[in-house]
């Protein structure tokens, strides 16, 4: 039989106290229709431990392994230390530049993850010249990209996943304003992804981009802030003989 796993994509909850409730009812069913849930960062709202601990009630439901990023938001309120050990409390692996292996239904699911971080694409991508504060801002971009480097050389399962909070393509930024663009994300992170390969990225922090692009080497990326989405979050079957299903859930909950 060929192997498959189900994947459920989101990010871009923005976690509150007052929003939890309704997170928590949305991701209820997670457990039945996916086999790992895999979370693009931007999980909280400000990144403030009660948004953790609301953060926390939502998640401590699930039933299937989690894998996470963190995202800017996370970060803002200088408590991302405290975010990531109640997520990992939570039974969430989260990526900081390395990587993680999930081994379900036979087979193995190895994930890649860096929250990553601004600069551009292509021809317009910022580089590292003139004042120091501009080498700063490109150098946090290429040390993710150089942890992401790192971690899928050494990355070895059946399936590969990519998982990020920035953007590492521009087609997945359509609809947000041009000049926002380079606060989005960086063409210095897919440089790794098509270097070594894998079989799916997944990001978020665009709101009002679009689901679906490609790297230029033609791997599969996927947009999955809520926002775009518009619904818990889209299901995505992995399968060893290079055929993907991607399934979104309706907006009542229903597949």
């Amino acid at each position: 039989m060929a192997k498959r796993v189900v994947l459920a994509l989101v990010a871009d909850l923005h976690c509150r106290a007052d929003t939890a409730d309704d997170l928590r009812r949305g991701l209820e069913p997670v457990s039945d229709e996916a086999d790992i849930l895999v979370l693009g960062g931007d999980l909280c709202n400000m990144g403030r431990e009660e948004e953790g601990r609301a953060l926390q009630g939502v998640l401590a439901g699930i039933r299937i392994p989690m894998v996470g990023v963190l995202g800017n938001h996370d970060c803002h309120s200088g408590q991302a230390g405290l975010i990531t050990r109640m997520l990992e409390d939570t039974g969430v692996c989260v990526l900081q530049g390395d990587s993680c292996r999930v081994a379900v239904n036979g087979a193995s699911v190895g994930f890649a993850g860096a929250k990553g971080f601004c600069g551009g694409f292509g021809t317009y991508c910022l580089t590292p010249f003139g004042e120091d504060e501009i080498k700063r801002f490109v150098g946090e971009t290429r040390s993710d990209a150089r942890k992401l480097d790192d971690s899928m050389a050494a990355l070895r399962a059946d399936f590969r996943v990519t998982l990020l909070h920035y953007a590492p393509i521009r087609d997945t930024l359509f609809g947000e304003p041009a000049e926002l663009y380079p606060f989005l994300g960086s063409s210095i992170l897919s440089d790794p992804i098509d270097k070594h390969g894998c079989d799916l990225v997944v990001h978020g922090h665009a709101h009002h981009g679009v689901e679906d692009g490609e790297t230029q080497g033609g791997i599969p990326v996927k947009n999955v802030a809520m926002p775009v989405i518009k619904r818990p979050y889209v299901v995505y079957a992995l399968e060893a003989n290079g055929q993907r299903r991607n399934r979104k859930r309706n907006k009542d909950g229903s597949s």
